[in-house]
């Protein structure tokens, strides 16, 4: 039974493990130096757990250095024994694709311990010819998703778990909404955990952007004022609110099209049919 297993496994293009390739630069290689880093901030994180279960949160995906710390405010609403699959949104930075992509891998490595692919999800999101199989090497430049891994292998180490790493291109309205829809039944299983992997403002000549509300006070004011805005309507679930937004201000938010696709996935499980 295992060699069927993976017989099935290299037809359909599981063959390889993703290697964790931002170890030692964007974060630490050293394993128990990781997991030390990865506790102190955790336990620095003081937090006020809800009595519900946490469905999904939103975290940064830059270098531990700049993120480390803040991610652990999101990563302490896991509680790992509620948990048996984590779907993680992440956006593409390194090449163009109008669509969503899956891995073709069948786990993820990182220096806490190695992370299994979901097969049986990603097989059901490839028969919907939606989803492409990114190559190993778009899989490995990419940092959305990897960022995450160690915080997951970390705080659910022990427990029995797979992951759905779908990277996310630059979509239109319409498809956040089509790929909303995909995922939104992925939502009534209460042991599916959903990470959606983004930063915020990116501001500075750099990034083309440099616009801020100047009566909000100083540039870090106006950018705090600018994001703030668009947590509001995050928090309020308004998914046409946050695409409205989106164009009116043109926040360089990386992860915001992982953020539509959420949104309107929770539109079409709460039954919401907004314009």
């Amino acid at each position: 039974p295992a060699q069927g297993l993976e017989a099935m496994m290299m037809s359909n293009g599981y063959g390889n493990s993703r290697e964790a390739s931002h170890a030692g630069t964007w974060y630490t290689d050293n394993g128990s130096k990781l997991a030390k880093q990865l506790n102190q901030w955790l336990s620095e994180a003081k937090v006020d757990l809800k009595s519900e279960p946490t469905k999904a949160i939103i975290a940064p995906h830059a270098g531990y250095s700049y993120s480390g710390p803040t991610a652990a405010y999101a990563y302490k609403f896991i509680n790992p024994k509620n948990v048996k699959r984590i779907f993680v949104l992440g956006p593409s930075h390194h090449f163009y694709t109008s669509g969503c992509e899956i891995t073709a891998c069948k786990s993820y490595e990182t220096p806490v311990g190695n992370i299994k692919v979901d097969l049986k999800v990603n097989e059901e999101l490839s028969k919907t010819k939606k989803f492409k199989k990114m190559t190993l090497s778009h899989d490995e430049d990419e940092h959305s998703i990897e960022m995450h891994l160690p915080y997951i292998a970390h705080v659910m180490k022990g427990y029995h778990f797979t992951l759905v790493p779908i990277l996310v291109g630059s979509l239109t309205v319409k498809a956040e909404k089509e790929y909303g829809a995909i995922l939104a039944p992925y939502l009534n299983d209460p042991s599916n955990f959903f990470v959606i992997s983004s930063d915020f403002c990116h501001w500075g000549s750099r990034f083309r952007f440099q616009w801020y509300d100047k009566g909000a006070g100083d540039i870090w004011q106006g950018i705090e004022k600018l994001d703030r805005m668009g947590m509001n309507l995050i928090e309020k679930l308004d998914a046409a609110g946050f695409a409205s937004y989106l164009a009116e201000y043109s926040n360089t938010i990386c992860g915001r099209h992982p953020i539509g696709i959420f949104l309107n996935a929770l539109r079409v499980y709460n039954g919401k049919r907004t314009p």
